[in-house]
């Protein structure tokens, strides 16, 4: 990792299909990071093609057929238009790119979070764990991955995935250093403090448990769709390898956050650095 690493996140409101428009909103707030010296931005879950709202309240059955039209409709491969944007855009601008989509992977669909940088698309992350109304839409996707970067070694979990330990665990093995953690979440209370409290005693441990950097970046504003509506907070947070919070964002829509290796260093010196203490051998029965 590098000795200094300023990370962003970046709190866009996407519209479901408005793929252009939420491309738009990404180079806008990219550039907005970059100029601040960013070298990273993370934007939230499905922040590429849009978060559908998934609570009906009118005929269930004839919501769905459509809904999942809606769905097939906006799906793109990784090999599409708006991957391709994002990859130009990081290469205009020299600074990585984290951004999510509904993946058209053929006859499924996942809910998928890409990271590109000046050399174009290092990895795609499917998420794991689909809440019970997101599960019509896409299927629950492989174990994560760990690229290696010359920012550092960066993973991904998905929203749900965060609130499931061994999500982390799976990139902490892999020697992680910092995970990032999109979200579409819309907890009460529905503001930035609501979303913070409801999603920080989940990302705090994450990251204290397997001594890693984190920064959390939440879905903002309100979405329509099919007749639905609904409204996300934004929020994000940026936190450090003992699970403390370096940086809320509590208004606005940009945060930025300077990480230094020695605090990386530091904390998995420590005694009670977490991590060190696993014993694999005793855990075979959680598998079962």
């Amino acid at each position: 990792m590098l000795d200094r690493l300023t990370i962003a996140a970046a709190n866009s409101n996407a519209q479901p299909g408005a793929t252009t428009r939420n491309l738009e909103a990404i180079f806008h707030h990219a550039s907005r990071a970059a100029a601040a010296g960013a070298q990273l931005v993370l934007f939230p879950e499905l922040s590429l093609t849009g978060f559908l709202p998934n609570h009906p309240e009118t005929n269930h059955a004839a919501w769905l057929r459509e809904a999942l039209l809606f769905a097939r409709h906006i799906a793109e491969p990784l090999s599409g238009p708006s991957i391709n944007a994002l990859a130009l855009l990081a290469r205009q601008t020299g600074v990585y790119l984290s951004a999510g989509l509904l993946e058209d992977a053929g006859n499924v669909l996942y809910n998928t979070q890409v990271l590109l940088g000046p050399t174009g698309l290092l990895g795609a992350w499917r998420k794991m764990h689909i809440p019970l109304f997101e599960m019509p839409f896409y299927n629950g996707g492989p174990g994560p991955t760990v690229v290696d970067t010359p920012l550092g070694r960066l993973g991904i979990n998905i929203c749900f995935d965060a609130l499931i330990p061994e999500s982390t665990r799976l990139l902490a093995v892999q020697n992680v250093e910092l995970v990032l953690f999109p979200f579409a979440a819309d907890p009460a209370p529905v503001t930035p403090q609501g979303w913070s409290a409801w999603a920080g005693p989940a990302l705090r441990a994450r990251c204290q448990e397997n001594g890693v950097f984190g920064l959390a970046c939440n879905y903002r504003g309100p979405v329509s769709c099919l007749g639905l509506e609904q409204t996300f907070p934004g929020g994000a947070l940026a936190l450090g390898p003992r699970g403390q919070i370096l940086a809320e964002q509590t208004e606005g829509d940009l945060l930025i956050q300077e990480l230094h290796y020695a605090d990386l260093r530091a904390a998995r010196a420590e005694p009670e650095y977490l991590f060190r203490f696993r014993r694999p051998d005793l855990y075979g029965p959680l598998t079962s």
